[in-house]
């Protein structure tokens, strides 16, 4: 009998992913942690063959999640599950030891689908993560875990400006703060946004937390 940990903060979530892993892997046994912690203390007390972890749950979202699990169960295998998009964080997952990635808006068949895959073979890459993979296979310039660090493509007042943007500045102020015309930060920002391959602040956030010393 398989040992699924289904890691993810939002209950509803949690009982969607449960039944589809009983209906796919039949006989399971189903085990569900609501934060990292809970995350944690399971793998500390019992075997697992699977773990489909939301990254972005209490006491976690970071590339550290992946060595916290690997500490206690090194063999275990590690989906992520997250709604940050694959092009831009799943390839960091990945290299730092997760053996998959799906987005949770992901239609139905393919989440069962990579169920299956991680539970029959252990891996499952999406063409995208895999073109990128071999797109920076011989890249220098990495971040944590070695992944390639996105951030090196920035000029130093490129990494001003979205430092700012970070901790939720407004372009108006990072100009007043910057003694910058406002049109010269919104050129920055929009430069900022298309080199890093980014839409809005909330990714911008989360990709200065991952690569930042």
């Amino acid at each position: 009998m398989k040992s699924v940990l289904v890691s993810e903060d939002h209950a509803i979530v949690r009982f969607g992913i449960t039944t589809i892993i009983k209906d796919l892997l039949e006989p399971v046994k189903v085990v569900e942690a609501a934060d990292f912690d809970e995350t944690i203390r399971h793998l500390s007390e019992q075997p697992f063959d699977l773990l489909i972890l939301d990254i972005n749950i209490p006491g976690g979202n970071n590339l550290q999640m992946i060595s916290a699990v690997r500490l206690r169960q090194p063999n275990i295998r590690i989906l992520i599950f997250s709604g940050y998009d694959e092009q831009i964080f799943g390839i960091n997952y990945i290299q730092a030891g997760a053996d998959g990635y799906l987005e949770k808006h992901a239609p139905e068949e393919e989440i069962r689908r990579a169920i299956v895959t991680m539970a029959e073979n252990g891996k499952y890459i999406t063409p995208g993560i895999r073109t990128r993979l071999m797109d920076h296979g011989g890249h220098h310039g990495f971040g944590p875990h070695g992944t390639v660090n996105p951030l090196h493509t920035l000029s130093g007042r490129e990494k001003e400006v979205m430092h700012l943007l970070a901790k939720g500045m407004s372009v108006m102020n990072i100009s007043k703060e910057l003694n910058l015309q406002v049109t010269t930060v919104s050129t920055y920002k929009s430069r900022i946004f298309e080199k890093l391959n980014i839409s809005n602040i909330i990714e911008l956030a989360e990709m200065v937390r991952l690569y930042s010393n």
